[in-house]
C-alpha cells in the first residue's frame, strides 16, 4: 500500500534558505571595488541541515572571510579543511585560487563532506539532498566529494581544478 500525502503537507525534499543561495550569489558575482568590500567577500562558507533536517542552512560562525587571510589566517585552505566536522556531513563553498603556467584564476568549488565516521543516516540524507543545494549553485565548475582529510590535500584539489596544468593552489606550489 502506498501511503499518500495528506492535503497542505509540504512536498518531501529539503529547502535551501534564502540566505545560501545570498552567499553563492555574493561569492560568484564579485562585485566588491572597494579594498572595504573585498575583505568582506566571502572566501569560504560551510552549509549544514537544521536541526529538523528539513532546510540547509549557513553554519553558524562556519566562514572565511577574504579581509582574514593573511591577517588571522595564513593558510585558508588548510583553515577550511579544520572548519569540516570529524563525524558528520556538510556541504562547502570555497573560493579557490590557483594557478596555471598561464595565469591566475578564482573558480568556485562546491564540497559535499560525508567522511567515514559521520552516522549512516546522515550520509544518507545529505547525499539525497546535494542535488537541492545544487540546483540553486547555478555555474559551479568543480565539484568534489570528500570522505576524509586524505581527500582534501592540495594535489587532490588541484587534480580536481585542472590536473597537472595547475601549478600552485592557494600560493603553494603542487
Amino acid at each position: 500500500m502506498v501511503r499518500q500525502r495528506r492535503p497542505g503537507t509540504p512536498p518531501p525534499g529539503v529547502q535551501v534558505a534564502d540566505e545560501v543561495c545570498r552567499i553563492f550569489y555574493d561569492m560568484k558575482v564579485r562585485k566588491c571595488s572597494t579594498p572595504e568590500e573585498i575583505k568582506k567577500r566571502k572566501k569560504a562558507v560551510i552549509f549544514c541541515l537544521s536541526a529538523d533536517k528539513k532546510c540547509i542552512i549557513v553554519e553558524e560562525g562556519k566562514e572565511i572571510l577574504v579581509g582574514d587571510v593573511g591577517v588571522t589566517i595564513t593558510d585558508p585552505f588548510k583553515h577550511f579543511v579544520g572548519m569540516l566536522p570529524e563525524k558528520d556531513c556538510r556541504y562547502a563553498l570555497y573560493d579557490a585560487s590557483f594557478e596555471t603556467k598561464e595565469s591566475r584564476k578564482e573558480e568556485l568549488m562546491f564540497f559535499l563532506w560525508a567522511p567515514e565516521l559521520a552516522p549512516l543516516k546522515s550520509k544518507m540524507i545529505y547525499a539525497s539532498s546535494k542535488d537541492a543545494i545544487k540546483k540553486k549553485f547555478q555555474g559551479i565548475k568543480h565539484e568534489c566529494q570528500a570522505n576524509g582529510p586524505e581527500d582534501l590535500n592540495r594535489a587532490c584539489i588541484a587534480e580536481k581544478l585542472g590536473g597537472s596544468l595547475i601549478v600552485a593552489f592557494e600560493g603553494c606550489p603542487v
